[in-house]
């Protein structure tokens, strides 16, 4: 059964460390969590413009506090999932979390590498639908611009990209078992993306959630095994050298029947 929100809390809570408070509202079935499971290790100086969102004073600094996933769009703007940013996921409105920041080029979350920019303003989607998962995109302005090399193309309506049977590669640092094993460096898995028919399919409504093509894509692997899980939320999937999708929901971790599903970028109108 699809129960998106509880993947959510389920990623939430094993990240949090020790004590610390827990998400307390358990509102209506919203977008999940996911991880990279069936992947591989990947360095950030391959894929510079994937980010992580830290928060270590939610999170802890076990892993640096990551907690999701995002991309550089431009050289003051991430991309990353709406749902990212809600208070089931924070256990409070993102306005009352200071210290709200981006790694940048850190392969290793427990590493020195790289950078960590604060967060200077945040627009989430107005179309965003916390039920549905419809729009699930935010963008997040940083307090400093990063160098253009880490900024990826955002694909846009028509891209062939798009096209079914496409390989694309979804980046995170999530869970790589689907059992809470959260990678502390990048991985990637590649998947194909999926026809709007097969998604759909997948996807019909009720528990299980439903699939909207105008909004959304879904790419995995007929066999199973390789997919987004706990931790990955908001983190990339690319095609071509171009970002077509972001981690937004899915019932389970790579499952043959079940794939995940991702923001369609080119349909969510920007400010």
């Amino acid at each position: 059964m699809r129960r998106p929100l509880l993947r959510v809390l389920l990623g939430v809570l094993a990240l949090l460390p020790a004590g610390a408070l827990a998400p307390l509202a358990v509102p209506a079935p919203a977008a999940a969590d996911s991880v990279v499971i069936g992947g591989r290790p990947v360095r950030t100086a391959d894929s510079p413009w994937v980010v992580a969102l830290s928060s270590r004073d939610r999170f802890g600094g076990t892993r640096a506090g990551q907690f999701c996933g995002g991309v550089v769009v431009a050289r003051d703007r991430v991309m990353t999932a709406a749902h990212c940013l809600s208070r089931a996921v924070l256990g409070e409105d993102v306005r009352d979390v200071p210290d709200l920041r981006i790694i940048a080029g850190r392969t290793e979350l427990s590493g020195a590498g790289g950078v960590e920019v604060p967060v200077d303003g945040i627009w989430v989607s107005p179309e965003y639908d916390p039920v549905t998962s419809s729009a699930d995109l935010a963008l997040l302005t940083l307090a400093e611009p990063l160098p253009d090399f880490r900024v990826i193309t955002v694909a846009a309506a028509g891209d062939p990209a798009y096209k079914p049977g496409t390989t694309a590669s979804v980046y995170g640092w999530g869970d790589t078992t689907g059992e809470g094993a959260y990678a502390s460096s990048l991985r990637a898995a590649q998947v194909s993306v999926l026809p709007d028919t097969t998604c759909r399919r997948a996807y019909p409504g009720g528990l299980e959630g439903r699939y909207v093509a105008t909004t959304m894509l879904c790419a995995g692997d007929a066999r199973g095994g390789r997919d987004a899980c706990q931790g990955d939320s908001g983190g990339p999937l690319v095609a071509g050298g171009r970002l077509i999708g972001l981690v937004s929901w899915g019932s389970g971790c790579g499952l043959a029947q079940s794939p995940g599903v991702y923001t369609r970028v080119s349909a969510v109108r920007l400010p």
